[in-house]
């Protein structure tokens, strides 16, 4: 079967809503370590592992033989209605690492579960719709979180379940806060914060949804702190904060182990995902067990946290741990940014380059203006396909690179993926 007959098929039967990145998009068929083939053959070095998702790399030892034992039990799901060692397990470990005292853990399949259980519990614990969220914030494709989104590109419907009031986001090129210095943009956020509550909600708000790294807002991020002087206000009013770690959790930052820690807080609510299953569907919320109780009524997730995928979840924390991958992601995130730094000092259409770890983006613009540039972007973007690089895309504006490699990712491997980069801003040129 060629990759056009595929692409023919999958335009027959898939809505058109559902981009495929590249003119000619690829058919991933096998990988290994950081590298994956297409069916043409064609090997590339990855940097988005599958949307920060493949946070070990492909063909991980331990993973395939957890998942491998519990295949050979023959039970792939029972139901959360039976005991599943696996999932208590895995909750105990999350429960002990997130910081959160007393905490309990609720297993679902993806982050937009997660989110949208977060924010069932918050709105019952609280007893109101109205909640805070952030612009050029994603939270999920359902029908809540994609009310929570703030970002236009995302938001396939205007019909919100949630009353949303909208606070600044920490963008440091033309967000409304942009020209202040970290400090005074901490303070103008904070009489931001007061403001809305005073003017857009009627008191008695549920939660703060919030991400430590915006993700598909293009890797922006506020200054360490922000998150710590908003709890102060929230907590005069009982209002509750959630972090979403969706993309910034597991030491993706190379700083902390969640993003949140940078902000000297401790979120009431946490929701995860993506890279604990390495691939296999598992996310979560792990919270105060006062808010997690507050549901009123039976609920569980049929598939969430199942033998297979909790199974996949223990032995991809445990490589995490052993291996210290929180402090390889900042050894080698370091070489990343380092060198796209000084490549940017060259290139007239890089406007900014930032992020934290192995959570990386490149911002382009028209030369000498903040214009978005999502044309040069997109030039970027094939030339490092070319070069056998896998990048991904994002941001408001569509001009933003992204790159979320795997953890185990080596210096050698960051230097090459860095050369192949780098000569492709170069091309864009």
């Amino acid at each position: 079967m060629t990759t056009d007959d595929l692409l023919a098929r999958h335009r027959a039967v898939l809505p058109s809503w559902m981009p495929l990145y590249y003119d000619e998009p690829i058919e991933i068929v096998s990988g290994a370590g950081r590298r994956v083939t297409d069916a043409a053959g064609r090997t590339y070095l990855d940097f988005f592992g599958g949307v920060l998702t493949n946070m070990l790399g492909y063909d991980i030892a331990e993973v395939r033989e957890a998942v491998e034992r519990q295949l050979r039990t023959g039970v792939v799901h029972t139901s959360t209605l039976y005991l599943i060692r696996q999932q208590v397990e895995l909750a105990e470990k999350i429960a002990g690492l997130s910081g959160i005292p007393d905490a309990r853990v609720f297993f679902t399949n993806s982050g937009t579960e997660a989110n949208e259980a977060a924010l069932l519990m918050a709105t019952n614990y609280r007893r109101s719709h109205q909640i805070l969220a952030v612009r050029n914030s994603y939270h999920g494709r359902s029908y809540g979180t994609m009310g929570a989104t703030g970002n236009r590109g995302w938001s396939a419907s205007g019909l919100n379940p949630l009353q949303v009031s909208w606070l600044h986001s920490g963008d440091r090129l033309r967000g409304l806060l942009s020209h202040l210095n970290d400090d005074a943009h901490v303070e103008a956020a904070v009489d931001d914060l007061r403001e809305v509550l005073a003017t857009q909600t009627a008191g008695d708000v549920a939660c703060l949804i919030a991400e430590p790294v915006q993700g598909v807002g293009g890797f922006v991020h506020a200054p360490d702190g922000l998150f710590g002087a908003w709890k102060k206000v929230l907590d005069e009013s009982g209002i509750l904060l959630i972090s979403d770690e969706v993309q910034t959790g597991w030491g993706r930052t190379g700083e902390h182990f969640w993003g949140y820690q940078a902000h000297g807080v401790t979120p009431d609510l946490l929701t995860f995902a993506k890279g604990i299953g390495n691939g296999f569907a598992l996310a979560g919320v792990v919270g105060r067990a006062e808010v997690m109780e507050s549901v009123p009524a039976i609920s569980f997730s049929t598939f969430g946290g199942n033998p297979v995928s909790t199974a996949a979840g223990n032995a991809v924390l445990d490589y995490l741990l052993a291996h210290d991958l929180q402090a390889n992601a900042a050894r080698v995130g370091a070489v990343l940014r380092d060198g796209l730094r000084a490549a940017a000092a060259r290139s007239p259409i890089v406007a900014e380059v930032r992020g934290k770890g192995l959570m990386l983006a490149v911002e382009f613009t028209r030369p000498g203006t903040r214009e978005p540039d999502p044309v040069a972007t997109a030039r970027v973007f094939d030339e490092c396909r070319r070069g056998g690089l896998l990048v991904g895309k994002g941001g408001l504006y569509g001009n933003v690179i992204r790159m979320g490699p795997p953890l185990t990712l080596t210096e050698d491997e960051a230097r090459e993926g860095l050369a192949i980069l780098v000569d492709a801003i170069g091309a864009a040129s």
